[in-house]
């Protein structure tokens, strides 16, 4: 299997984990609710299959579905009539600093689409009032509500906006006048919700667990192993922590029967991760490689040891400039920012990196 089917596949296992009702219930119960068991699974559905009245047509709920990573519609029976809400999920591995204005353009979209759904039911003036007809929405009509939730899996605090304000510079007094849009993030790290599915409460634990900056990877990972394989983890909630840290890793080994699922947390993490430790991997092949030269060369020569040193460090600096151009390769990152990367991680010339970036590109 491919690195590329790998990380896509990352990506399609934490949407998948939370496709599933009860995981999705219980966590914006703990959100919205505190832990209040106020939305039930059964009351859940995938707005992708949605028919109803309201929504109407397939094609709105999959112009939605599109757009977004998680959303489910809460349908429940309140005395003769029927409570509908718009559930959405948006997963967010990196600090987007446009995030609120991304979450405003996400609403109006499921808004709007409601709107022009609703529109098209009025062709004639019937019935309606002229202000009903030009507005194409009778005064008693009214639209389903729409919540997102931004979850953050990153290991930094994030230190973006959480409202369209943070993204103003608004003069004091027009302040009012000004509408604001609130964000509402959890950021997995230290999420605080309280939890009562059992995946769930393993999933954010795990994410606690291999979040922390405080410890190092190696600790991270052995106190990640111990506590999934203490609790007896599900192997969807394993999924969803390595798509979730995107780890890189062959999906095809772990889904066959009787692997160890633990495994992953000692797998190779992907570019999130792995950026920033490109010197650090660089540098620990020129001194492995460069120990063994001088190991095998004629005792006390100077000139030999010089010699594998360089050869090897040579050798190490190529390994990580391949490294990163793959894997952002791999990440449909654009040639022009590979360029910046390199010119300021190893120090190249333009002329210099895209040589290297033709001759790993086509390896």
């Amino acid at each position: 299997m491919t690195k590329k089917n790998q990380t896509q596949k990352a990506d399609i296992v934490l949407k998948s984990y939370w496709r599933e009702n009860e995981p999705f219930a219980d966590f914006f119960n703990a959100v919205l609710f505190g832990g209040r068991a106020v939305i039930k699974p059964e009351e859940l559905e995938e707005l992708d299959t949605e028919e109803s009245s309201v929504l109407e047509h397939r094609s709105y709920a999959e112009g939605i579905k599109a757009a977004r990573d998680s959303i489910k519609i809460r349908k429940r029976s309140v005395a003769l009539d029927t409570e509908l809400i718009m559930l959405a999920m948006e997963n967010q591995e990196h600090i987007h600093y446009a995030m609120p204005l991304r979450v405003m353009g996400y609403d109006y979209g499921a808004y709007k689409k409601q709107y022009d759904s609703n529109a098209r039911r009025y062709k004639t003036a019937e019935g309606m009032s002229a202000d009903e007809f030009l507005s194409r929405m009778k005064r008693s009509d009214r639209f389903v509500p729409v919540i997102t939730i931004v979850v953050y899996y990153g290991e930094k605090a994030w230190d973006g906006a959480k409202s369209l304000y943070e993204m103003l510079k608004i003069p004091e007094e027009i302040v009012p006048y000004v509408n604001d849009y609130k964000m509402v993030l959890v950021e997995a790290r230290r999420s605080g919700l309280k939890l009562h599915n059992s995946k769930n409460i393993d999933l954010f634990r795990l994410l606690e667990i291999l979040l922390d900056q405080s410890c190092p990877p190696s600790e991270t990972r052995k106190r990640a192993i111990e506590y999934a394989r203490e609790k007896q983890v599900d192997r969807s909630v394993i999924l969803a922590v390595a798509g979730a840290v995107n780890c890189k890793m062959d999906y095809t080994e772990l889904t066959k029967e009787g692997a160890d699922m633990c495994t992953v947390f000692e797998m190779t993490w992907a570019e999130g991760k792995a950026e920033g430790r490109v010197e650090g991997r660089a540098e620990g092949r020129v001194e492995g490689r460069a120990e063994g030269r001088v190991e095998g060369r004629a005792e006390g020569r100077a000139e030999g040891r010089v010699e594998g040193k360089a050869e090897g460090r040579a050798e190490g600096i190529a390994e990580g400039i391949r490294a990163l151009i793959l894997d952002n390769l791999e990440e449909g990152t654009s040639r022009e920012r590979i360029i910046l990367k390199l010119q300021k991680r190893f120090s190249l010339k333009e002329a210099e990196a895209l040589k290297y970036i033709k001759r790993f590109a086509s390896s």
